[in-house]
Protein backbone atom coordinates (compact mmCIF):
# COMPACT_ATOMS: atom_id res chain seq x y z
CA UNK A 1 0.00 0.00 0.00
CA UNK A 2 1.19 3.31 -0.87
CA UNK A 3 1.63 6.59 1.13
CA UNK A 4 -0.70 9.38 0.07
CA UNK A 5 2.12 11.88 -0.83
CA UNK A 6 3.26 8.65 -2.85
CA UNK A 7 -0.26 9.02 -4.57
CA UNK A 8 -0.16 12.59 -5.16
CA UNK A 9 3.35 12.15 -6.75
CA UNK A 10 1.89 9.65 -9.13
CA UNK A 11 -0.97 11.92 -10.13
CA UNK A 12 1.57 15.16 -10.64
CA UNK A 13 3.59 12.79 -13.14
CA UNK A 14 0.23 12.12 -14.69
CA UNK A 15 -1.18 15.52 -15.15
CA UNK A 16 2.18 16.77 -15.63
CA UNK A 17 1.45 19.04 -12.45
CA UNK A 18 4.31 20.56 -10.05
CA UNK A 19 5.08 19.87 -6.50
CA UNK A 20 5.14 22.24 -3.98
CA UNK A 21 5.96 20.87 -0.85
CA UNK A 22 9.14 21.30 2.17
CA UNK A 23 12.09 18.95 2.74
CA UNK A 24 14.83 18.90 5.25
CA UNK A 25 13.70 22.17 6.31
CA UNK A 26 13.39 23.95 2.72
CA UNK A 27 10.33 24.86 0.36
CA UNK A 28 10.72 23.59 -2.72
CA UNK A 29 9.31 23.52 -6.30
CA UNK A 30 9.08 20.49 -7.99
CA UNK A 31 8.42 18.45 -11.17
CA UNK A 32 8.81 14.82 -10.57
CA UNK A 33 9.83 12.69 -13.09
CA UNK A 34 10.49 9.31 -11.48
CA UNK A 35 8.54 7.47 -8.67
CA UNK A 36 9.34 4.00 -7.03
CA UNK A 37 11.22 2.02 -4.11
CA UNK A 38 14.55 1.82 -3.08
CA UNK A 39 15.25 -0.56 -0.48
CA UNK A 40 11.51 -0.16 0.20
CA UNK A 41 11.40 3.33 0.86
CA UNK A 42 9.38 5.47 -1.67
CA UNK A 43 11.61 7.67 -3.71
CA UNK A 44 11.12 10.17 -6.14
CA UNK A 45 13.51 11.90 -8.49
CA UNK A 46 12.43 15.48 -9.52
CA UNK A 47 13.93 17.96 -10.89
CA UNK A 48 13.57 21.31 -8.39
CA UNK A 49 13.27 24.81 -10.51
CA UNK A 50 12.52 26.68 -7.26
CA UNK A 51 12.57 26.91 -3.36
CA UNK A 52 15.72 26.42 -1.61
CA UNK A 53 18.22 23.54 -0.49
CA UNK A 54 20.83 23.04 2.17
CA UNK A 55 23.70 23.70 -0.84
CA UNK A 56 22.02 26.01 -2.12
CA UNK A 57 19.53 25.93 -5.86
CA UNK A 58 21.53 27.08 -9.04
CA UNK A 59 19.61 29.88 -11.03
CA UNK A 60 18.78 26.80 -13.79
CA UNK A 61 17.23 24.56 -11.05
CA UNK A 62 18.68 21.01 -10.63
CA UNK A 63 17.85 16.99 -10.14
CA UNK A 64 16.97 15.76 -6.59
CA UNK A 65 16.69 12.63 -5.32
CA UNK A 66 13.62 12.60 -2.15
CA UNK A 67 12.63 10.00 0.10
CA UNK A 68 8.95 10.62 0.02
CA UNK A 69 8.38 10.34 3.68
CA UNK A 70 10.65 13.28 3.91
CA UNK A 71 8.13 15.51 2.02
CA UNK A 72 5.44 17.62 4.03
CA UNK A 73 2.59 20.06 3.25
CA UNK A 74 2.39 18.81 -0.45
CA UNK A 75 0.60 20.43 -2.97
CA UNK A 76 -0.02 19.84 -6.49
CA UNK A 77 -0.11 23.07 -8.95
CA UNK A 78 -1.08 23.61 -12.66
CA UNK A 79 2.38 25.66 -14.30
CA UNK A 80 5.49 25.03 -16.61
CA UNK A 81 6.87 21.89 -16.52
CA UNK A 82 10.42 21.70 -15.82
CA UNK A 83 13.30 19.61 -16.72
CA UNK A 84 16.83 19.32 -16.95
CA UNK A 85 19.18 18.26 -19.25
CA UNK A 86 18.95 14.98 -19.95
CA UNK A 87 21.42 12.49 -18.05
CA UNK A 88 24.71 10.67 -19.53
CA UNK A 89 24.35 8.02 -16.47
CA UNK A 90 21.67 5.79 -15.50
CA UNK A 91 20.03 7.52 -12.13
CA UNK A 92 20.55 5.75 -8.78
CA UNK A 93 18.24 7.51 -7.05
CA UNK A 94 15.02 4.95 -7.68
CA UNK A 95 15.95 1.47 -8.26
CA UNK A 96 12.14 0.03 -8.96
CA UNK A 97 10.38 2.32 -11.25
CA UNK A 98 6.87 2.82 -10.71
CA UNK A 99 6.04 5.35 -13.02
CA UNK A 100 8.37 7.29 -15.02
CA UNK A 101 7.08 10.86 -16.87
CA UNK A 102 9.15 9.66 -20.19
CA UNK A 103 6.71 7.83 -22.27
CA UNK A 104 9.95 6.17 -23.58
CA UNK A 105 11.38 5.03 -19.95
CA UNK A 106 14.58 2.54 -20.07
CA UNK A 107 13.60 1.82 -16.34
CA UNK A 108 10.70 -1.08 -17.15
CA UNK A 109 8.28 0.96 -15.10
CA UNK A 110 5.21 -1.14 -13.79
CA UNK A 111 2.70 2.22 -15.17
CA UNK A 112 3.12 3.93 -18.19
CA UNK A 113 2.43 7.48 -18.13
CA UNK A 114 0.63 7.67 -20.85
CA UNK A 115 1.01 11.90 -22.73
Amino acid sequence: MSSQTYDLIARAIIERLQVHCSYQGYPRALCPALLGHTNGEEYTLAFQFAGGSSKGLPRTGEWKCLKVAGMSNVELRAGEWHAGSSHRERQQCVKDVDLDVNPLSPYQPRRRWQP
